[in-house]
């Protein structure tokens, strides 16, 4: 696992393995990362990393001058790592939670620009995800959420769901906030 572009481009992320993670491949991630360049700026971004695991997704979005990145697993050791992570590679734009990710975004107000969800994917409530960010109004004007899921379910049937890309076994489900 690596970071790919930004200030951090090239670094390696030796994850324990202990973690209970699976985490984005770097050819879905690289992929995912293409398409955003064309989508929007990194720089001030504020965003929002649901089910952080290793802290990939949000090390590669500080790396490329997001403002902000909230972390949140429920996962201590995972949070420690990307703590410790942060700190080690002088990354002062994460802020982690320990907490259970649909705990979190009843209790959640702030907005934000993108918000990441990499849930297991064997989680029968991923489809809750987009229902709850945009019931509580979570995403910015034009804000931009992508859950990460196995490429055989399908999320479509939410009303701001925008595209489906699938790589292998994985898919990226985008879904846009229109509201203006």
């Amino acid at each position: 696992m690596r970071i790919i572009g930004g200030k951090l481009r090239g670094l390696r992320l030796n994850t324990p393995k202990n973690l209970p993670v699976r985490p984005t491949t770097d050819l879905a991630k690289e992929a995912l990362f293409n398409i955003l360049n064309n989508q929007i700026e990194f720089e001030g971004l504020n965003v929002l990393d649901l089910f952080s695991g290793t802290g990939n997704i949000s090390l590669e979005f500080a790396s490329r001058g997001a403002r902000q990145v909230v972390a949140v697993d429920r996962s201590v050791h995972c949070i420690n790592y990307v703590k410790d992570t942060a700190r080690q590679h002088k990354v002062e734009d994460i802020v982690t939670y320990k907490a259970d990710v649909f705990k979190y975004l009843e209790m959640e107000t702030e907005q934000y620009d993108l918000i990441f969800a990499d849930p297991p994917y064997d989680l029968n409530r991923i489809p809750e995800i987009p229902k709850i960010i945009f019931e509580k109004g979570l995403l910015s004007a034009d804000g931009l959420l992508i859950v990460e899921h196995q490429s055989m379910q399908n999320l479509s049937q939410h009303p701001a769901f925008v595209e489906q890309r699938k790589y292998g076994h994985s898919s990226f489900s985008f879904f846009k906030n229109l509201v203006s």
